[in-house]
């Protein structure tokens, strides 16, 4: 049956596939779902009382710091990426807390890798 396709504006059979059609996306990774799950929240709230609900970063005067103690608009930053290794994503020694700030220049590359896993390292032998 010929119908008229309201993705190329031409008329040709039902069935076919023009191609313009746009391609529906994947309902979500891994690491999506990861995030909405209830051992990822008791691992992030872990490591924000290890870290006293304090920017590691601004604490220790890091770039960009505003305030010293920074307590709001905090997250847990994967020090090594979900997407460079999956296994690592419940491991202390990879997980730190930043503000909106600071982990946006940890994910940038502003604040260095070795910078990050230092700081984890201080946290992981105090406790």
């Amino acid at each position: 049956m010929l119908k008229s396709c309201k993705y190329c504006m031409r008329i040709h059979d039902s069935k076919y596939d023009c191609g313009k059609k746009p391609q529906r996306k994947k309902q979500g990774n891994d690491k999506d779902k990861f995030r909405w799950t209830s051992t990822w929240q008791k691992k992030r709230d872990e490591i924000k009382e290890r870290d006293l609900y304090l920017c590691q970063a601004c604490i220790r005067n890091l770039k960009g710091t505003l305030n010293r103690y920074t307590y709001f608009n905090l997250s847990v930053h994967h020090a090594i990426s979900l997407e460079d290794d999956f296994e690592k994503r419940l491991d202390n020694d990879n997980l730190i807390t930043l503000c909106e700030l600071h982990h946006e220049m940890a994910e940038r590359g502003d604040i260095s890798l070795d910078i990050i896993l230092n700081i984890i390292r201080e946290k992981e032998e105090k406790q």
